[in-house]
């Protein structure tokens, strides 16, 4: 899963990625109004956390722009505000939650995770490929029966490439949708997780799933 934060205050921001990409999210970060504006209509994220009182634009104007873009997704807004008019005035600018600071990473994370289920009702929560199978809901992978124990990174890792099962996934889209904007593509860390992850689920005397086309990148099929 993808999201994108949006808050100018560096400890609130190094605390949330922290707490994200722990949980195995791919996070891209923005301290101001303008460069949030811009990620988030130019990315796909699957949900956005949007501080009010940022730089250059604040978080009201960030909303709106994004709703004029024709852009649903999910936002919830942080702030230091809590009276009713001002949560009020949040959801009536579009946003689908309001958390107020201080909180709990834990509460963030349990509203981050229901606005985006919310989000994607309608779509597939369950892969299989021969025998390797993933329940993204119960977080659950399987190799026939045998429980297949992943890092959060190699869960979303390889939840990407089943989704896109039998199609070619360049360095580029696992760069970009599962290590987030800023990520270094040049470096050999998809290498090693595509490696580690093949060891896991490519186990003796079961038929190869994790192909590596050279030069191109990674695909994940059933071959005769």
């Amino acid at each position: 899963m993808r999201i994108l934060v949006i808050e100018d205050e560096e400890k609130v921001l190094s605390f949330i990625r922290k707490g994200f990409k722990e949980h195995g999210f791919c996070v891209d970060t923005a301290t101001d109004g303008r460069e949030g504006f811009f990620l988030a209509t130019s990315e796909t994220y699957d949900c956005i956390v949007l501080d009010i009182m940022l730089p250059n634009l604040d978080g009201y104007e960030v909303l709106n722009h994004i709703r004029e873009k024709g852009k649903n997704t999910p936002v919830l807004f942080l702030t230091a505000k809590d009276t009713v008019d001002d949560r009020v005035k949040g959801l009536e600018a579009g946003a689908d939650d309001y958390l107020v600071k201080p909180f709990a990473f834990s509460e963030l994370l349990a509203r981050v995770r229901a606005l985006i289920r919310r989000g994607k009702e309608q779509e597939i929560t369950f892969f299989q490929v021969s025998d390797l199978t993933l329940d993204a809901v119960k977080r659950v992978v399987k190799r026939g029966n045998k429980i297949i124990d992943l890092t959060p990174k190699e869960f979303v890792l390889l939840q990407y490439l089943m989704e896109r099962k039998g199609e070619v996934v360049t360095r580029t889209m696992l760069s970009e949708n599962v290590w987030g904007y800023h990520f270094d593509s040049m470096t050999n860390v998809i290498d090693v997780h595509i490696t580690n992850l093949r060891k896991k689920v490519d186990v003796p005397n079961a038929k190869p799933l994790i192909y590596t086309l050279r030069g191109v990148g990674y695909v994940l099929e059933e071959r005769s």
